[in-house]
């Protein structure tokens, strides 16, 4: 039985908007945006793993770029949470509110 509040029980999962700024090399695999935003639905809250998975919904060559065959942030990706490298956080687990922005930052290398 529903209620009015459309789930069960009348709990309703939260969603938070959240901002992924692209840097220009990884714009082309997002149709060639600077900023992607993505609603993420999840009862515990969102975190940086639940913005990829809403992420390669919507631009699935973007997650590739981001992640490894299992599952883990590539070692010459970084990506911040305001001043904080997410690798000096929770990691992948690093919770997040609505209208927070991650940066997603590639190494470079050079010489």
């Amino acid at each position: 039985m529903r209620d009015g509040g459309g789930v069960m029980g009348g709990e309703q999962a939260a969603v938070s908007r959240v901002v992924v700024r692209l840097p220009t090399v990884l714009r082309p695999f997002a149709g060639d945006v600077d900023r992607v935003e993505v609603e993420v639905v999840g009862d515990g809250g969102a975190t940086v793993a639940g913005v990829f998975a809403a992420l390669e919904l919507q631009h699935p060559a973007l997650r590739r770029r981001l992640t490894d065959e299992q599952g883990a942030v590539r070692r010459h990706v970084n990506i911040y949470l305001g001043n904080d490298n997410i690798r000096d956080l929770s990691g992948l687990q690093t919770p997040l509110s609505a209208g927070d922005e991650l940066l997603i930052l590639p190494s470079v290398a050079g010489g």
